[in-house]
């Protein structure tokens, strides 16, 4: 009779061996990376490490396809980045809400740009009823933006061309979000150079989808999101 095959079974050396390999290669890369940029310009690090004055904050998904530099085709120093899962932006997020202060105010960033991706795993699970742990209670946040546009979204049959409608709306609503935040109402007040975009990351092309929405001032916020400046406390 013939002997079958048994599926081969890792073994503990052969994990930890697959481990170390793995954590090399990021040793590795690292020097390459430093003997290549050394190669084109001796002086590059000492460059790089006199400071930063990035133009754009990029906001965008933790998803490790949409790496900021590599698809705007920008250098170290030229985008300073926050990403989360889906790139979500909400008003009770200190992070979020760090960055976007240090780099409207103290950077100067002339770009804030919003970026969410077709085919984010955050938001296929957040259009399911499913169960996934401590990532739901971020993925209402999501399911916010569905309930908002359900009665367009239910009407589409198409579950992936639901989907990436929903990721379309779900940046739409962040960068309204932004909008709202005193941190950028603030900076509106002060200076005319400031705007606020919307885009999407084809991951199938590469392109980027400008969502046409960009903000740079009040105007398509309801009124009781436009807030006046600061009254002074009477003395």
């Amino acid at each position: 009779m013939a002997k079958e095959n048994n599926p081969t079974v890792a073994t503990e050396k052969d994990i930890k061996e697959a481990q170390k390999s793995t954590y090399d290669q990021l040793l590795e890369g690292n020097r390459l990376f430093v003997e290549g940029e050394l190669k084109n310009d001796p002086d590059y690090f000492k460059k790089l490490s006199a400071g930063q004055s990035p133009k754009v904050l990029w906001i965008g998904c933790s998803d490790s396809r949409v790496p900021a530099n590599q698809v705007t085709n920008t250098k170290p120093g030229e985008v300073f980045v926050h990403r989360n899962i889906a790139n979500v932006c909400v008003h009770s997020d200190m992070n979020m809400l760090s960055v976007l202060d240090y780099s409207v105010n103290v950077l100067k960033v002339k770009h804030v740009i919003v970026a969410g991706h077709y085919g984010c795993g955050g938001v296929a699970a957040a259009m399911t009823r499913k169960q996934f742990g401590l990532i739901d209670n971020w993925l209402r946040h999501i399911k916010d933006v569905y309930r908002l546009h359900s009665h367009e979204l239910d009407l589409i049959t198409d579950p992936q061309v639901r989907a990436d409608r929903l990721v379309e709306l779900n940046v739409i609503e962040q960068v309204f979000n932004l909008c709202k935040t005193t941190i950028i109402q603030n900076a509106w007040k002060e200076r005319s150079d400031l705007e606020v975009h919307g885009w999407v990351v084809d991951i199938r092309t590469g392109l980027v989808k400008d969502l046409k929405v960009s903000c740079s001032n009040t105007d398509n916020l309801s009124k009781v999101f436009a807030l006046d400046a600061v009254t002074p406390a009477a003395h």
